[in-house]
């Protein structure tokens, strides 16, 4: 089982990108004790970054990581997507620069491979294309990614994936825990690992058969994601009480991320500037950091009373 945080990327008062920033969250992230890091997504804005930006900013980021895996001995897995064009042959250049620039698992983000909805067979189709044109050392996984539109995957595209044994990661988003187990049994003993994106449903999947976590809450509480990963088997009541509250903590997505993860930084002594190409500025209210500062007050009681 793994816990992943997504990355999200920090800017200098000039809008470029910190790389040196970065690196500081990947030693947080680390020292939190979590798993690893999804690289190049979402959270990260990719959208928003060149190919130049999105390849330096994983190579920066895996490098690092790698550099505290070999120092602190355990391991500390960067997966990394960074896929956004419409075309194949656009998506095939940016996944073959990610790729060597460094990773330990390149994911697929699924509306690219369907960007106009036309079905599993064309989903497919393009899936078996881009097979044939990465390097075949290299694991893949999908991500669930909600922009520009939610492509979720179906059992007929799972199992295209259990059949090609090249498959090792998914972030799903699908916010279901009963298809998140459906979809665990489909994958069982593939080697598949889904990971779930919600925190909602996380601890109700986790016990069907779900692999971990990978998701956005943990550029706020890493620590307490690792210890319901730790947990949650031996100390059922106590990992209930968690999830409750991460789930709770789980319901601040919906203000002005990442904006309010770059905010979290600071707080956690990481000086990040107020700058996102996603969101304005001008969205991290008073009332968005009063509600970040509540977070973190009810995180660090929490983390006290695990001994955390």
């Amino acid at each position: 089982m793994e816990i992943l945080t997504t990355m999200i990327t920090p800017y200098k008062k000039d809008g470029s990108v910190d790389y040196d920033t970065a690196e500081k969250y990947v030693d947080w992230y680390y020292e939190s004790g979590i798993d690893g890091i999804f690289a190049v997504c979402q959270s990260s804005e990719i959208f928003y970054l060149t190919l130049e930006e999105r390849v330096e900013l994983n190579r920066r980021v895996y490098a690092r990581a790698k550099q505290l895996e070999a120092a602190g001995g355990r391991p500390f897995t960067v997966v990394s997507s960074g896929h956004i064009s419409d075309t194949l042959e656009g998506q095939i250049e940016e996944l073959n620069a990610v790729a060597a620039s460094g990773t330990d698992a390149l994911i697929l983000i699924t509306n690219r491979l369907d960007p106009d909805n036309e079905g599993d067979d064309v989903f497919i189709a393009n899936g078996e294309k881009l097979l044939a044109a990465l390097p075949a050392d290299i694991p893949l996984g999908f991500y669930e990614c909600p922009y520009p539109y939610k492509r979720l995957v179906t059992p007929k595209i799972l199992e295209w994936c259990r059949s090609t044994g090249r498959f090792a990661y998914m972030k799903d988003t699908c916010c279901d825990a009963a298809e998140i187990a459906r979809r665990c049994a489909q994958l069982e003993g593939s080697g598949f690992r889904l990971l779930n994106a919600n925190a909602q449903t996380l601890l109700e999947t986790m016990r069907s058969g779900a692999q971990g976590y990978c998701g956005i809450m943990c550029n706020f509480h890493p620590k307490l994601y690792a210890w319901l990963k730790q947990n949650y088997a031996t100390q059922p009541e106590k990992a209930d009480l968690v999830a409750a509250a991460l789930s709770a903590f789980a319901f601040t997505e919906c203000l002005a991320y990442p904006l309010t993860a770059k905010y979290h930084m600071n707080l956690c002594g990481i000086p990040t500037e107020n700058i996102s190409r996603s969101r304005k500025a001008d969205e991290m209210t008073d009332y968005v950091r009063s509600c970040m500062e509540q977070m973190k007050l009810l995180t660090d009681t929490l983390e006290k009373e695990l001994g955390l």
